[in-house]
C-alpha cells in the first residue's frame, strides 16, 4: 500500500499525495571515481544548547563529523567549512576552524578520505576592512592556521575584499600574495553574487567575462599552485568558456547546481584531458550524496546512460533547492539530511530553518520522492508530517 500524506500546493490549497515508492539506488561498493568530486558538507545544529540562535552557533560535534564519515563512506571528497555549513550565514571563524581540526582528525582514520578546506577573510567585518592590507592579513592568518593543521585550502571569495578593491588590480595583488605563499595547490573558489550578494563585481568588475579574464590571469601566473577553480555563477556556458581556458593541468570544480549532471559528464573539447570535462565541489551533492556516487561510479565504468538516468532526476531537485533567494540553499540541504535520518532535528545555526515556506519544503519532499532520494520512506513521512503539524496542517 502506497504511503500517503497531505501537502500543500504552491497556491496554497491542500492535495493528497502519494509515494512512488520506488526503492532509492545504491551505490556499488569499492568503484573509484574517475572524477574528483568534492561534497560541500552542512553543519549540525545542537538544538540544546542554551543559546541564542541568531547571535550564537552551536554545534552538535557528533552528529556534525558523522554526516562526513557518511559521505567519505560513498567515495565523497569534504570540502569543509564552506557556505553550505552556513559560513557567513551562521558559522563564526573560531567555530569553522574547530570545524576543520575535527574533520581533519577524522579523516586520517578513513583511507583515501579527501578533505579541502574553506579559507576566507570572514573574522574581518566588511565595515571593519579598510585597505587591502587589512584583507591580505585576514586571508594569512586564517591560511596559517589551516596549514598548521595540514589541511588543504579552498581560498573563499572575500567579502572584505569585494567591499575595499578598487578594480582588478587589487584582485590580481591579494591572489598573488596568497598563492605564492601556499604550501600546497588550492582550489580558488568564485561565487556569485545569487549566492552571497556582498560578493557583486567580483574580480573588481560587474562584467563576467571581464572578470574571468582577471581570474584567468591570476591562474596563469601562478599555475603550480592552483589545483583548479570552482565557480558557481548557475551560467553552464561561462563555465565551459573558461574550463577550455585554464593552463594546463588546472581543474575546473563545477560549482553549478543547476547544470552540474551535463559539465561533469564534460565534451571532450581540449588537447588536456582536464579541460573536456569538469570535477565537482558542489553543495548539492550533500542532498543526494548516494546517487552522486552511484552516478559517478556508472560514469568511471563508461555507462554514460546509466550515469544521467541516475544523476538527471536530481536536478529538479537541485533548482528547487538553490532556487532565489539562493543564498537560503542551506535549508534545504538540512531538510534533506533529517527527512533521511541524518541527523534527528530540523534546527539549523542561526535559526536558518526559518528562511524557506511550507510550499517550498513540500515540493522539496515531491521532487525528492520523484528523484528516488528518500532513503526511509516511512521515517520521511513521519517526519513531513510533524513539520505540517508544525504548521497547522493535521
Amino acid at each position: 500500500m502506497a504511503l500517503t500524506l497531505t501537502l500543500p500546493s504552491a497556491r496554497g490549497a491542500l492535495e493528497t499525495y502519494s509515494l512512488r515508492g520506488t526503492a532509492p539506488v545504491k551505490p556499488a561498493k569499492g568503484v573509484k571515481f574517475n572524477r574528483i568530486a568534492y561534497s560541500a558538507a552542512h553543519v549540525v545544529a545542537d538544538p540544546l544548547a542554551a543559546v541564542d540562535p541568531w547571535l550564537q552557533c552551536a554545534v552538535d560535534w557528533d552528529a556534525t563529523i558523522a554526516y562526513r564519515r557518511h559521505l567519505w563512506s560513498l567515495g565523497l571528497g569534504v570540502a569543509e567549512a564552506m557556505d553550505t555549513a552556513q559560513r557567513g550565514m551562521g558559522l563564526d571563524w573560531p567555530t569553522s576552524l574547530e570545524l576543520i581540526r575535527r574533520s581533519l582528525d577524522a579523516a586520517r582514520d578513513v583511507p583515501g578520505a579527501l578533505v579541502a578546506s574553506g579559507c576566507g577573510t570572514d573574522h574581518l567585518a566588511p565595515e571593519n576592512a579598510k585597505t587591502v592590507d587589512d584583507v591580505i592579513r585576514a586571508y594569512e592568518e586564517q591560511m596559517a592556521a589551516i596549514e598548521k593543521l595540514g589541511g588543504k585550502l579552498i581560498v573563499m571569495a572575500s567579502r572584505a575584499l569585494a567591499k575595499v578593491a578598487k578594480g582588478p588590480a587589487d584582485y590580481e595583488r591579494v591572489y598573488d600574495r596568497i598563492l605564492s605563499q601556499a604550501k600546497q595547490p588550492v582550489v580558488l573558489h568564485w561565487l556569485g553574487d545569487m549566492f552571497d550578494p556582498a560578493l557583486a563585481g567580483y574580480w573588481g568588475t560587474k562584467d563576467v567575462d571581464a572578470a574571468m579574464d582577471t581570474a584567468l590571469g591570476i591562474i596563469a601566473a601562478h599555475p603550480s599552485k592552483v589545483d583548479g577553480i570552482k565557480i558557481s555563477l548557475l551560467d553552464k556556458d561561462k563555465e565551459i568558456a573558461m574550463r577550455r581556458r585554464l593552463p594546463a593541468g588546472v581543474r575546473m570544480y563545477t560549482g553549478d547546481d543547476f547544470n552540474y549532471a551535463e559539465l561533469i559528464a564534460g565534451d571532450g573539447h581540449g588537447s588536456e584531458p582536464v579541460h573536456g570535462k569538469s570535477d565537482a565541489l558542489l553543495g548539492i551533492f550533500d542532498a543526494i550524496a548516494p546517487a552522486a556516487s552511484a552516478a559517478l561510479g556508472e560514469l568511471a565504468q563508461g555507462n554514460i546512460d546509466r550515469f544521467h538516468a541516475i544523476l538527471g532526476p536530481t536536478v529538479p531537485l537541485s533548482r528547487h533547492i538553490f532556487a532565489a533567494p539562493t543564498r537560503f540553499y542551506k535549508t534545504g540541504v538540512v531538510f534533506m539530511a533529517w527527512l533521511n535520518g541524518h541527523q534527528k532535528h530540523f534546527a539549523m545555526v542561526g535559526g536558518q530553518q526559518s528562511t524557506r515556506s511550507l510550499p517550498h519544503f513540500a515540493e522539496l519532499f515531491r521532487l525528492a520522492d520523484a528523484a528516488n532520494l528518500l532513503e526511509q520512506p516511512e521515517l520521511a513521512v513521519r517526519r513531513m508530517r510533524t513539520l505540517l503539524a508544525l504548521h497547522g496542517v493535521e
